[in-house]
């Protein structure tokens, strides 16, 4: 089965030409068709045009949670949306017969990013506990000296703080803003209050700053290229993730299994 005609993708760009890419519906999320080369050019050329690219990483939870949320699904379909995890591939190769052309988790996208752009950036980081949030940049910038990491604010600001926090953007205007947030608040964010004038690229990035800070230690190198660091994360922290994992992936399943049913790709 064919993949979705090209389309283009953030469609926020606010004036940017954006370069149209296959979008494949799973579970109601359109999930662009690329490889992480592709991913990587459009957030550049979004840096260097001054245009505007809001990114979420889709894996099988975030389905789960846009499947009941029609606005999160609305604005989602103008984000540049990433596969990520081995349940979006299921669902591709069910549903299209062919997996996403990469895993693009944000883990492991943004070091990447960072490594591979020559051009110094400037990243903001918006999000996570109070703490967590300055030793992650911390550790950005001892990994990657060449680009500029600011902290904005740990995710637990006061409603009344968060047009401040806007206008101090909007004044210094970072290439990359990292919010960490959890699915679904960070794109409800980003979709709500984040424009052009914010930041070049307004991501999604989930934990992040967890792993970055040593909060939360990455799987071992063989469970995550057989793409199953999911179940080290649940061993890790089962109590949180229970419902994720135990109960959401099962979930998933059906509902990608009825969309196939019932012939809507």
């Amino acid at each position: 089965m064919s993949a979705a005609i090209s389309i283009p993708l953030a469609s926020d760009a606010e004036g940017r030409g954006c370069q149209g890419y296959a979008k494949r519906d799973i579970g109601g999320v359109g999930i662009a068709v690329v490889d992480r080369a592709a991913a990587m050019a459009e957030l550049h050329a979004a840096i260097v045009s001054g245009g505007h690219v809001k990114l979420a990483f889709c894996n099988a939870n975030l389905v789960n949670v846009a499947s009941g949320d029609a606005a999160l699904r609305r604005s989602l379909s103008t984000f540049l949306v990433l596969a990520d995890g081995i349940g979006v591939d299921l669902g591709s190769r069910l549903l299209y017969g062919a997996p996403f052309p990469d895993n693009l988790n944000g883990t492991d996208f943004f070091p990447a990013f960072f490594a591979a752009e020559a051009r110094p950036l400037k990243v903001a980081l918006l999000g996570g506990r109070p703490g967590v949030v300055e030793r992650a940049a911390e550790q950005m910038r001892r990994r990657y000296p060449r680009h500029r990491f600011a902290v904005v604010s740990h995710g637990y600001y006061a409603p009344e703080e968060e047009a401040r926090l806007l206008d101090g953007l909007e004044a210094d205007r970072p290439d990359l803003l990292l919010v960490a947030m959890g699915n679904p608040l960070q794109e409800r964010f980003i979709a709500r209050a984040l424009r052009a004038r914010h930041c070049a690229v307004a991501a999604g990035v989930g934990a992040l700053f967890d792993f970055f800070a040593g909060e939360v230690p990455r799987a071992p190198e063989a469970v995550r290229k057989a793409r199953l660091e999911w179940i080290y994360r649940l061993w890790r922290e089962p109590r949180r993730l229970w419902r994720r994992y135990v109960l959401g992936n099962p979930a998933f399943l059906m509902r990608v299994t009825r969309q196939y049913l019932a012939g809507a790709r």
